[in-house]
């Protein structure tokens, strides 16, 4: 197992503490001088903050570990390609390498859409490496995305019994009133 297999493997631990939150699986560690000093999982949902990804999570916390925002000489393992937001944070934290898992060719900016972690324009450039480990990261989202799927569908299902359910009692209540007013009419 190389290096870089090692700590994706403990972003993949980060992931599966979102997993088990219901959150979608992505985790993230950073490294610095062959320690783990920031670590981080998916919590956007749980904590109703858009700014709860893994990687601003690692890095606030290995920031608290370096007591300083540059994270020069670390590497970010990531498990699911950064989004614009993260690209960004990573290239301001001046991380210089990042290591990701799976590719997202619907909104990653290490690459798939955008670059940002590239961009010769920018006064800081991260070295990246792509597909550590993807498969398992890959299967990860696809099986939570699926139960997802499965999950919202049965949602949906129940809602709308529990939506006939109400209308049967209050169909009853209008018969009901009909009924009386019927039954006051034939008393006249």
């Amino acid at each position: 197992m190389t290096q870089d297999e090692r700590y994706m493997r403990e972003a993949l631990k980060q992931a599966r503490k979102a997993y088990a939150l219901g959150e979608v699986p992505i985790g993230c560690v950073i490294v610095h001088q062959d320690k783990i000093i920031g670590r981080g999982y998916n919590r956007r949902n749980t904590d109703k903050n858009t700014l709860a990804h893994a990687e601003i999570t690692a890095i606030n916390r290995a920031s608290k570990k370096m007591g300083d925002w540059r994270l020069e000489e670390c590497t970010l393992y990531v498990t699911l390609e950064p989004c614009q937001m993260c690209a960004g944070a990573i290239v301001q934290a001046r991380i210089t390498e990042v290591v990701m898992g799976s590719m997202n060719p619907k909104a990653g900016c290490g690459g798939s859409i955008l670059n940002i972690l590239e961009m010769p324009e920018f006064n800081h450039q991260v070295q990246v490496k792509r597909g550590v480990l993807a498969e398992e990261c890959t299967q990860m989202l696809t099986l939570f995305f699926k139960e997802l799927r499965v999950r919202n569908k049965l949602e949906k299902e129940a809602a709308r019994e529990r939506a006939l359910s109400e209308q049967i009692p209050e169909k009853k209540k209008e018969e009901s009133v009909e009924m009386k007013g019927k039954m006051e009419y034939n008393k006249k």
